[in-house]
C-alpha cells in the first residue's frame, strides 16, 4: 500500500480517538476498467468529511449521500458489501469507464485498536495482512510477506499493508535534489547520507531526512529491507564504494551507482578486489537509469526513477542504456 492509504488509517485512528463515528471503505473487487485497484481505501467521518479515494469521484459523492440520507444507520451491520456499476447506465452515472464494476466493503470502525497496531507495525517496516470477517466485523492482523496479495472469497477480506517504499541517496549534490523531489512525488520516503557538510546547505526538510554517519553506517542504521532502494550519487568512489559494499549484501531491491560504462566496469573490479562476491556485484545497476537520451540532472533523475519504479513493480527492463555513457 502507499502512504495515501496509510494516511487514511491515520485519520481513522485520529477520528475514533476523538470519539467520532467512522466508516471505512475498501475496494475488494473490480470488473472491466475501474479507477482504483482492489485495496484502495476511503474513510468517511460522521459529519461527511472524507479522506482517500475508491473511484474517480462520483462513487465518493454517493457514499457521502448514503450518510446524509440515512442509508448508513448507526446500528446497522458492522460490514456490508456495496456494488457500483452493475449496468452500463449505472457505470456511466458513477464515472466507471468502459462499463466497469466496483465492489466495496462498508465497514463500521468501532474499535480502533487494530488500526493503531497495524500502523505501528508498518512503521516498524513489517508487512501485515488484515483479515476482515464480513459476518462479524472482526479484524485479525497476521504477519505477511511481499509475495502476499489481496484476496476476497465473499466471506473474508485479506488485505496486505506494508511500510512505504524507501530511497536512500548517498550524496546531497544537485542530482540528488532532483531525484529526491521526483521520489517524493512517487510516494517514496527519501533518506540522504552525505558526510561532506559542504553539500548539506539548502536542503529543506521536505526533500527528505538526513541519516548521520558514513555511507556504510547509514545503510546499516536504516535496517535496509526489500522495500528499500539505495543509489550512490557522489561520484566519489571513497564514499560510493563504501555504501555499495554494504548495500549489495543487503536485502535492498535496487542498488545503483552513478557513472559511465567505463567507470562502472572499474567499480565492479574494485568491489571484487575488496572482497565482495560476484553474486553481490551482479546486483549493481550501473550505469543507472533507463535509456531516454538523458543529458542533464533532471533527465538523469527521471531515467533513474523510471528504472527503480519498473523494478519495484516487477516490470522487465527492456530499455537499458545501449552504449552512451553518463558523465
Amino acid at each position: 500500500m502507499d502512504s495515501a492509504d496509510l494516511n487514511v488509517l491515520r485519520s481513522v485512528l485520529q477520528w475514533r480517538l476523538a470519539g467520532q463515528r467512522v466508516m471505512l471503505y475498501s475496494v475488494v473487487e473490480t470488473w472491466g476498467t475501474a479507477p482504483r485497484a482492489p485495496g484502495a481505501m476511503l474513510a468517511l467521518r460522521e459529519d461527511g468529511v472524507v479522506i482517500g479515494s475508491v473511484s474517480g469521484g462520483c462513487v465518493e459523492d454517493d457514499l457521502i449521500a448514503r450518510l446524509h440520507d440515512g442509508r448508513i444507520p448507526p446500528d446497522g451491520p458492522p460490514v456490508q458489501l456495496i456494488t457500483y456499476g452493475v449496468t452500463r447506465d449505472e457505470a456511466a452515472r458513477f464515472g466507471l469507464p468502459c462499463g466497469g464494476t466496483l465492489r466495496l466493503t462498508e465497514e463500521r470502525v468501532d474499535d480502533a485498536a487494530w488500526v493503531a497496531d497495524l500502523l505501528s507495525r508498518c512503521e516498524a517496516h513489517e508487512i501485515i495482512a488484515r483479515e476482515l470477517n464480513l459476518a462479524t466485523g472482526e479484524v485479525i492482523l497476521r504477519s505477511a510477506t511481499k509475495a502476499d496479495v489481496l484476496t476476497f472469497d465473499g466471506q473474508t477480506l485479506r488485505a496486505i499493508y506494508g511500510p512505504r517504499w524507501r530511497l536512500l541517496l548517498i550524496g546531497a549534490g544537485q542530482l540528488s535534489r532532483y531525484v529526491a523531489e521526483m521520489a517524493r512525488l512517487l510516494d517514496f520516503e527519501v533518506l540522504i547520507c552525505d558526510p561532506r557538510t559542504e553539500f548539506v546547505y539548502g536542503w529543506e526538510e521536505q526533500h527528505g531526512r538526513f541519516v548521520s554517519g558514513m555511507p556504510d553506517e547509514a545503510v546499516l542504521s536504516i535496517q535496509t529491507d526489500e522495500r528499500t532502494a539505495i543509489v550512490a550519487l557522489t561520484h566519489d568512489p571513497r564514499l560510493d564504494d563504501m555504501a555499495l559494499l554494504t548495500a549489495l549484501d543487503s536485502r535492498a531491491f535496487y542498488v545503483g551507482a552513478l557513472g559511465s560504462r567505463v567507470n562502472s566496469r572499474k567499480r565492479r573490479e574494485n568491489l571484487a578486489l575488496l572482497g565482495l562476491s560476484q553474486q553481490a556485484i551482479d546486483r549493481l545497476h550501473g550505469p543507472i537509469g533507463l535509456h531516454i537520451g538523458s543529458h542533464n540532472p533532471a533527465e538523469i533523475a527521471l531515467s533513474l526513477m523510471a528504472e527503480i519504479v519498473a523494478i519495484k513493480n516487477g516490470v522487465e527492463l527492456k530499455q537499458k542504456k545501449p552504449s552512451k555513457e553518463q558523465a
